[in-house]
């Protein structure tokens, strides 16, 4: 009996979720062309493209004779950037763009999202905002309409404020004998570390160790730029920039959730000598089975589009369709104020609001590119990683997961343990992807002191 009310539930979800989702691809269509409208009604010339408008040229000169090259295959687009300084290296994922709708992909096509050209093409978003890297045509001194002019929110736009990460520093700030650096997942901010393990640190723990919990580059009180692609790369470097090279840090521990273990892995392996310690919860690893294109396999196992679990139709809605997540983070990150209101009201003003603040301080730009270009982007890269820790990596490598997480699955974790043999994996029962911290805070501060002790 219960085999078959197991089939009749994912029949039924199957069923509904198709319908769902036909709807929302339809809904995304009549969305692009509103915001299309209300873009060039609020913002004029600021109005940037979305992924639906048709792909750029190859190659694109500005007027200052600076240059644009864009190389690599279909399966993975490369775009050569041009700073003030030195010619980067940014890999652009190809799921921006290439978001087939149920139907198409049901029927085997690919649909109107799909790029027409085999080789060398990128879409024209991407370009024009390479092009005003190099330009200098936008000032990003404003948030665009659909974004919160909160003080929290555009903190980073202050002319005393430096071009750098906003990092919450505690414990032993003045004679630390090591640093913690800390890395939250998506849609999150350092109020996830900050308000749960900050406080249940031990004295002895607090009198040691110097800890750094980041708000990650688009997100909490850190720059939101307009122009940014959101790149593995330029998250890294505002780490490196305004975590290490500011506060000074030599030698460091890592603890990273969901989307900052992609993060911690590229930190890591970057910085081998430096590292005393990976702790890394809920990592989203999903080896591609072979003939599989990486980032397509990354988003549909991440986001398969169904209804439920909701974690699960949450996520399938921040990654398929660009402007109907645009519309909650309208309806959400750009009211969080009145929702943080709204909680306190409901609650009598005993709910403590760091997790609506931490979920919704952050622009539908930033989390959109940083989905694409960082968790589906890097999915082809994560094998080289992974075995890069396992051979140089020296350091003490520990994995939180709960059982009970719905999002990104426990066979994940165990996938990140069968690449790199000596991790320690830490299976918590009746646990999920936000509870196996919060929650359970204290219990997870005392584990993270013994790891760093035993590290020592």
């Amino acid at each position: 009996i219960g085999s078959v009310v197991s089939w009749v539930g994912s029949f039924l979800n199957g069923v509904f979720s198709f319908v769902v989702f036909a709807a929302l691809d339809a809904v995304d269509i009549v969305l692009c062309y509103v915001y299309r409208a209300a873009d060039l009604y609020m913002e004029a010339e600021r109005r940037k493209p979305c992924y639906c408008s048709s792909p750029a040229k190859q190659t694109l000169t500005c007027s200052t004779g600076g240059k644009i090259v864009m190389s690599g295959t279909a399966a993975d687009p490369k775009v050569f950037r041009l700073t003030r300084s030195k010619l980067q290296l940014e890999e652009i994922s190809d799921t921006l763009f290439t978001r087939p709708s149920v139907i198409s992909e049901i029927s085997g096509k690919e649909g109107r999202r799909a790029r027409v050209t085999p080789t060398y093409t990128v879409n024209s978003n991407v370009v024009g905002m390479l092009q005003e890297r190099i330009v200098g045509q936008y000032k990003p001194s404003s948030p665009r309409w659909s974004d919160c002019d909160c003080s929290t929110c555009t903190s980073w736009v202050s002319p005393s404020r430096k071009e750098a990460l906003f990092v919450n520093v505690a414990g032993a700030t003045d004679k630390a004998q090591e640093d913690v650096v800390f890395i939250h997942g998506f849609i999150s901010s350092s109020a996830f570390w900050t308000e749960t393990v900050y406080p249940n640190f031990s004295a002895a723990a607090r009198a040691k160790y110097r800890f750094l919990a980041v708000d990650l580059l688009g997100f909490g009180r850190s720059p939101k730029p307009a122009d940014s692609l959101y790149t593995l790369r330029e998250h890294v470097e505002m780490i490196e920039r305004s975590v290490l090279e500011a506060h000074r840090v030599k030698s460091f521990h890592i603890v990273a959730h969901s989307l900052g273990c992609i993060i911690a892995l590229a930190l890591a392996t970057k910085h081998r000598g430096c590292v005393k310690s990976l702790t890394l919860l809920a990592p989203p690893y999903f080896p591609p089975p072979r003939g599989e294109h990486a980032t397509q396999y990354m988003m549909r196992r991440l986001a398969p589009r169904r209804l439920w679990p909701v974690m699960g139709f949450g996520a399938s809605v921040a990654c398929w369709y660009e402007h109907v997540s645009r519309t909650v983070s309208l309806v959400f990150s750009k009211n969080h104020r009145r929702w943080e209101y709204l909680a306190k009201l409901i609650t009598g003003n005993r709910m403590r609001t760091y997790l609506i603040e931490a979920f919704f301080t952050h622009t539908h730009n930033a989390a959109w590119h940083t989905l694409h270009n960082v968790i589906f982007g890097t999915a082809g890269r994560m094998d080289g990683y992974l075995d890069d820790v396992n051979t140089r990596l020296k350091c003490d490598i520990t994995l939180f997961h709960g059982r009970e997480d719905t999002l990104i699955p426990v066979e994940c974790s165990r996938s990140v343990k069968s690449r790199v043999s000596r991790a320690k994996l830490r299976l918590v029962d009746g646990e999920d992807h936000i509870t196996i911290v919060v929650g359970r805070q204290k219990a997870f501060a005392e584990e993270l002191e013994g790891i760093w002790n035993n590290a020592a």
